[in-house]
């Protein structure tokens, strides 16, 4: 494991006690990133519409602005552990680790089929956990 992957334990761990914060943090995380790309991107296209090709000093700051915001929020994003997160989601990483193929890829079977699966689990988790309080009241 390297550094960094226990660098973001730590601080996952730490702020797992401060989950309002966390969130703060986070959301502030993904906003700079989001803000970083679109002043990026603002500058990018300002460069290549400018009929003369030369960007003044002051655009210059511009890209500076968003390369920052960009920087900032993906450092905060990623030593708390929510880039992948945020940008992927769960299911998606957990359904490739399973070998899944995406539901849209699916067909309606299958789904009908995994949904039904689901639902016998829980009649059958209901059903044990029954027999067991019809133990402990026996007692």
């Amino acid at each position: 494991m390297g550094f960094f992957d226990k660098l973001e334990d730590k601080i996952r761990f730490w702020f797992s006690h401060y989950p309002i914060f966390y969130g703060f943090v986070g959301g502030i995380g993904a906003v700079l990133f989001w803000r970083g790309v679109w002043h990026t991107a603002d500058y990018i296209s300002l460069y290549f519409l400018n009929n003369t090709g030369v960007v003044s000093t002051t655009d210059l700051g511009s890209i500076l602005d968003g390369l920052i915001s960009l920087a900032l929020g993906s450092i905060l994003l990623l030593i708390t552990g929510l880039f992948v997160s945020n940008f992927i989601g769960n299911e998606i990483i957990i359904s490739g680790l399973r070998g899944e193929r995406k539901l849209t890829e699916k067909t309606e079977s299958e789904v009908r089929t995994e949904t039904g699966a689901i639902a016998e689990i829980r009649e059958e988790v209901r059903k044990i956990s029954k027999t067991v309080e019809e133990l402990k009241n026996k007692k």
